[in-house]
């Protein structure tokens, strides 16, 4: 059954989870893509997937994502952190992940946790 996948990439982090989305393509094509702003356009450009992209992460795609999942509509969050950046949202960040953990939301923060996800996380 398909689920619905939110993938968040720091700007760091954007070069490897556009190489690991266009990696896993066949798993993520079966699947309802959203992304924040810039990393929904990159993955739309460089793969074949089709992601809907939501708001830049500080203009208020974290807030959209995390409204998705607070509503129950979203399956597991993709999020590639960059550990050693300061982010001037970190806030919203946070919060984001707060709302993963509190509602039990599946949640991936880097390729390892990903593909662990992908293999497993997502049957039914």
């Amino acid at each position: 059954m398909p689920k619905t996948i939110a993938l968040v990439a720091h700007d760091q982090r954007k070069d490897a989870l556009v190489a690991w989305a266009r990696t896993h393509e066949a798993a993520l094509g079966a699947h309802a893509l959203y992304a924040t702003g810039t990393t929904g356009g990159r993955i739309n450009a460089e793969t074949a997937l089709s992601v809907t992209a939501l708001k830049s992460g500080p203009l208020g795609g974290d807030a959209q994502i995390g409204a998705m999942i607070a509503e129950g509509r979203l399956d597991a969050l993709v999020f590639f952190i960059d550990p050693l950046t300061a982010m001037p949202h970190d806030v919203d960040v946070k919060s984001l992940l707060r709302l993963a953990i509190l509602y039990d939301t599946l949640l991936a923060v880097n390729e390892a946790s990903a593909n662990m996800l992908l293999r497993g996380g997502l049957a039914d």
